[in-house]
């Protein structure tokens, strides 16, 4: 099929190497403007745009995808079809209307719950058990549109964001390559979906991180999962903020000790009171330091049983 692509970040440029691997034309690709990153504020290109360029597709980058000028540069390029995928942009009614089969987007979770910007995020935080993709026609709501295809997959205990994110860039991949046939033969069923079993995936901020030890061991396990590598889950510890990489639930009896209290220090790992049970911290990053294990943290940090973590 001709294909106009819309995307931004790895998770898109995975799809759209995909559909050219898969022999699709696509005959453009949009993405958002380059942006100025680091202390440098060098301008980079988004990973979209980079594949892109190597395969010499033509290149937009409107600020605004909505203008006028935007949309009669878009009418410019044949499609059959236009394939989005974490874009960043809202389109307007105008271009859903452009393309013959409409306006598709590749979501990262199974709808209808986990609408919005930071699906795979929530998904740890909230404990889910699986997660998946979602093929649906766009339409002009916050991933309201019909359903039309899904592929799922287990969250294991172990998964972070970065895991999580590579395993449904990857499967996102997979499912609109399956997709585009299907839809071009007729052969794929629009599904509504159930507004009643929504939920929203709000954007994550970094206020997020903040760890509150009266909470349970297992639900700061999956916070810090969630917001791993980005924008991490934080604590203090004298003073200075303590980062959070890796950390494990475990159980602990019940006593007379705080939430935040530093119950036992051993070689590799430091044990942390919560409000039910106890959170073993594996990796870590003090203000000023470099992210290490806490074998490495401990050789440079004497970190003593009875201290507390957090104000």
């Amino acid at each position: 099929m001709k294909i106009v692509f819309m995307g931004t970040p790895d998770f898109a440029a995975g799809a759209l190497e995909a559909l050219i691997g898969a022999g699709h034309q696509v005959t453009a690709v949009v993405t958002q403007p380059d942006k100025p990153k680091g202390r440098s504020k060098e301008l980079l290109p988004p990973p979209v745009k980079q594949c892109a360029l190597k395969h010499g597709i033509p290149l937009l980058q409107p600020k605004r995808i909505k203008t006028p000028e935007a949309v009669e540069e878009l009418k410019k390029y044949s499609a059959d079809v236009y394939v989005v995928a974490a874009f960043g942009q809202i389109l307007s009614q105008q271009i859903l209307d452009i393309p013959p089969y409409g306006c598709l987007n590749i979501h990262a979770s199974l709808l209808p719950k986990y609408r919005g910007a930071s699906p795979i995020q929530h998904v740890i935080i909230d404990g889910e058990k699986k997660t998946g993709v979602t093929i649906m026609q766009m339409d002009a709501g916050l991933d309201t549109g019909d359903m039309l295809y899904q592929k799922e997959i287990p969250i294991e205990d172990t998964d972070d964001y970065e895991t999580l994110h590579d395993k449904l860039m990857a499967l996102g991949a997979e499912a609109i390559v399956e997709a585009l046939p299907l839809l071009e033969q007729g052969r794929l069923k629009p599904q509504k979906q159930d507004d009643s079993l929504s939920c929203y995936a709000s954007l994550i901020d970094k206020s997020m991180g903040k760890i509150d030890f009266a909470r349970p061991a297992a639900k700061l396990d999956r916070l810090i999962r969630g917001l791993t590598p980005w924008p991490s889950a934080y604590t203090t510890y004298h003073g200075k903020q303590l980062k959070i990489w890796k950390a494990q639930a475990v159980a602990w009896e019940a006593g007379p000790q705080r939430a935040g209290e530093i119950l036992q220090v051993d070689r590799d790992s430091v044990t942390v009171a919560a409000g039910e049970g106890a959170l073993k911290l594996w990796e870590v990053q003090l203000e000023g330091k470099k992210r290490m294990t806490v074998h490495d943290f401990l050789l440079g940090v004497k970190m003593k049983r009875g201290e507390s973590l957090g104000e």
